[in-house]
C-alpha cells in the first residue's frame, strides 16, 4: 500500500535533516514526497505526523505535486543488488 511505501521511505533515510543526507548537501538532497492526488496527500500528512511523533522531532519532510514522471532506466531493479556492499547501505537511519 501507499502507506507501507511511506514507511519505508521513512526508513531508509533521516527525515529531520533540511536539505541533507549524511555528508552530501543541497536541495538535491532533500526529503520530499511526491504526491499525485488529495488521497496521496491525505496519506502522506498522516505519515508525516506519524513519524514526528515517533521520533519526537519535526519532520522537514515536505509535500510536493507529482509533475512530470521519469521511468527508472532498464538496470535500475536490480541496481542494489548488484552492486551492494555494507558502505553502501550504510545511510539507513534505522
Amino acid at each position: 500500500s501507499y502507506a507501507e511505501l511511506l514507511g519505508v521511505f521513512f526508513d531508509i533515510h533521516d527525515p529531520t535533516t533540511l536539505n541533507r543526507q549524511g555528508n552530501d548537501v543541497g536541495t538535491q538532497y532533500r526529503s520530499a514526497i511526491f504526491v499525485a492526488d488529495e488521497a496521496e496527500r491525505s496519506i502522506a500528512q498522516a505519515a508525516i505526523a506519524a513519524e514526528s511523533m515517533r521520533l519526537s522531532k519535526k519532520v522537514a519532510t515536505t509535500i510536493e505535486e507529482l509533475d512530470v514522471f521519469y521511468p527508472a532506466e532498464s538496470y535500475a531493479p536490480t541496481f542494489m543488488i548488484d552492486t551492494y556492499t555494507p558502505v553502501r547501505l550504510s545511510c539507513h537511519s534505522r
